[in-house]
């Protein structure tokens, strides 16, 4: 089955591996864990074991094959540093992507310190980029670590936000995304909250990208903001990174 990534800062998903735990509150409504769930109640092979972090060794070298340069999200149905994922694997995963230089990988972790512990062994290419979760001012310690390590592009996924986050250091970081709680228990996100960090990236000249309002039902609240769209992305260096019309295998 082929189709776009319905993830509004990417374009296709691939996922060597699946299933997390959880470390902090933003893993409080994990949509990973009630899709993977939904996927094992469907008989889906790949999620027989439900959200157990499990390595899939036969979609590992799948980026290769895809000939039209994407913009993948690696790990959306879980996270490439997790502790059981073995570091070895890891590597693997890293070098397909090094291979794969026509497409844009997003890798995001809320997993910093392996990250940073991790940084001068894997093979570090332009076409890497890697991001942390940062929900409130108590897991700032993650962009901290992001900003040592050998990344290009480095990126914050402020989703889903839980606080206020007033003077953030945004030297070093590339992209900041913003996002507030969907689904069922969905946490309020305040506006004053996404208007300051609009205010701290403008201010410092780092592209801005608002995904949404979140909520119950996310459709209904949208994701204009100040009635427009906040889109921006850092620079794509490959010319031929198209947009979200691609239809692509979500693995």
């Amino acid at each position: 089955m082929a189709f776009d990534s319905a993830i509004e800062w990417t374009t296709s998903t691939w996922n060597p591996v699946t299933g997390c735990t959880k470390i902090s509150p933003a893993c409080v409504h994990c949509y990973a864990e009630r899709m993977a769930r939904r996927l094992k109640a469907m008989g889906q092979p790949k999620y027989s074991k439900g959200f157990e972090v499990t390595l899939h060794e036969h979609v590992l070298e799948i980026p290769l094959r895809w000939k039209k340069s994407q913009m993948i999200f690696v790990n959306s149905m879980g996270d490439l540093f997790h502790d059981d994922v073995p570091s070895e694997f890891i590597l693997r995963t890293f070098d397909v992507m090094r291979r794969a230089d026509w497409h844009i990988f997003q890798v995001l972790t809320k997993r910093s310190k392996r990250l940073l512990n991790l940084n001068r062994l894997l093979p570090w290419a332009p076409n890497i980029w890697v991001g942390v979760t940062v929900e409130n001012k108590d897991f700032i310690s993650r962009m901290n670590d992001l900003k040592k390590t050998s990344a290009v592009t480095k990126f914050l996924s402020l989703e889903p936000l839980l606080s206020l986050l007033p003077s953030l250091k945004l030297d070093g970081i590339d992209w900041v995304i913003v996002g507030g709680e969907s689904g069922p228990g969905a946490r309020p996100m305040e506006k004053a909250w996404v208007v300051d960090i609009r205010r701290q990236c403008i201010k410092g000249g780092i592209p801005f990208f608002f995904k949404q309002w979140g909520g119950i039902n996310k459709k209904t609240r949208g994701r204009l903001l100040d009635g427009r769209y906040w889109d921006a992305m850092p620079p794509i260096t490959f010319a031929n990174v198209i947009g979200n019309s691609v239809n692509v295998p979500r693995i």
